[in-house]
């Protein structure tokens, strides 16, 4: 072998020997990173937002709200913080939205109008809205496991009577409002107890939220029959939206704008409807019930007209008229005059 080749090799690894030690003194020799501690994050205080939008009108029940911590230097004073003064979310319960608040918004005290407050249930109807108040029994009223906020049906039940001696009469219930919003049980829009617990109590009379046209149509039906409450799921909502879809009665949005159906969402789902009332008949219960309207009385005929007849009273005086009252009696182109007394 070349001898210069052979001094070429060895003073390769020798080179490479020496980096090799140079390089593990470096890096055993350098010290370790030390550890700095960061400063701990300060924690705000904890307020009360909303934990979906709330529209106006709406009444706050216990999944409305939630605590979230909120930085210190944004914290107004009409927030609403834990264990602070108004404070607990219990005691916000029945409270209606009187301004809207968006989700995670924080509540403000002017945002929400409370039970026995001035204005407090014109604050709960929506725009172009009224209210409507209707007496209900035990029964009627779903043992009181209505509350406000829920939303019901109203189902008229009535007796049309038959004209016939001795016919069986129509007993007919029938399906007039549906989906129509509960204000308020009796004087009550909240019904808790001290551990806010919604409790059932029996009630007499519901305050309802309706349009005019509405309110006039549960006024009417009050005097015809008996009224009682149907409880609707909290599904309903989504099939009422799909029948208004599909029946044309609603119209969603072409460009997926989330915002636009979700308005379009809350205007169906806060809307009564007073069409597509379905109604059930004795005869669909029992076969011993009538399925059809009774018969109908004909109207006596009215009684034909005669000739006119035109009467006139006057004093005698014409040596032509016999004196004293007479009547002038005119049958077609007949005309008579007759003293009175006379024949």
């Amino acid at each position: 072998m070349d001898v210069r080749k052979i001094i070429l090799l060895v003073g390769a690894l020798v080179v490479a020997g020496v980096t090799a030690f140079f390089a593990r003194t470096m890096f055993i020799g350098a010290a370790a990173p030390e550890a700095v501690a960061q400063a701990p994050v300060q924690q705000g205080p904890e307020v009360l937002v909303a934990t979906r939008t709330l529209p106006v009108g709406t009444i706050i029940d216990a999944e409305a709200l939630r605590y979230q911590v909120w930085p210190e230097g944004l914290v107004q004073p009409a927030y609403f913080i834990r264990n602070g003064e108004g404070g607990d979310p219990q005691d916000l319960i029945g409270t209606v939205v009187r301004n809207e608040i968006a989700a995670g918004q924080p509540l403000t005290q002017g945002a929400i109008v409370r039970p026995g407050d001035r204005g407090f249930l014109a604050a709960a109807l929506g725009p172009g809205m009224r209210a409507i108040t209707v007496s209900v029994s035990a029964t009627s009223g779903v043992a009181g496991f209505v509350f406000p906020g829920d939303r019901v049906d109203l189902v008229l039940t009535q007796e049309v009577a038959g004209t016939e001696e001795g016919e069986p009469s129509l007993k007919v219930s029938e399906t007039v409002i549906r989906n129509i919003r509960v204000l308020a049980v009796d004087q009550r829009i909240n019904a808790r107890d001290e551990n806010g617990n919604q409790v059932a109590t029996p009630m007499s009379t519901v305050t309802f939220e309706a349009t005019p046209r509405i309110a006039e149509k549960i006024m009417v039906a009050q005097t015809i029959g008996s009224l009682s409450l149907s409880l609707r799921g909290l599904a309903e909502n989504n099939a009422e939206l799909e029948r208004a879809i599909a029946s044309g009665e609603v119209q969603m949005p072409q460009n997926g704008d989330a915002a636009a159906e979700r308005q379009v969402l809350l205007r169906v789902a806060s809307q009564p409807q007073e069409n597509g009332s379905t109604f059930s008949v004795g005869g669909d219960v029992s076969r011993f019930q009538r399925r059809s309207m009774p018969r109908q009385r004909p109207a006596a005929p009215a009684p034909a007209a005669g000739p006119p007849v035109t009467v006139t009273v006057r004093e005698g005086g014409d040596p032509n008229i016999p004196q004293g009252p007479t009547v002038r009696v005119v049958r077609g182109n007949n005309v008579t005059v007759v003293p009175v007394g006379g024949r």
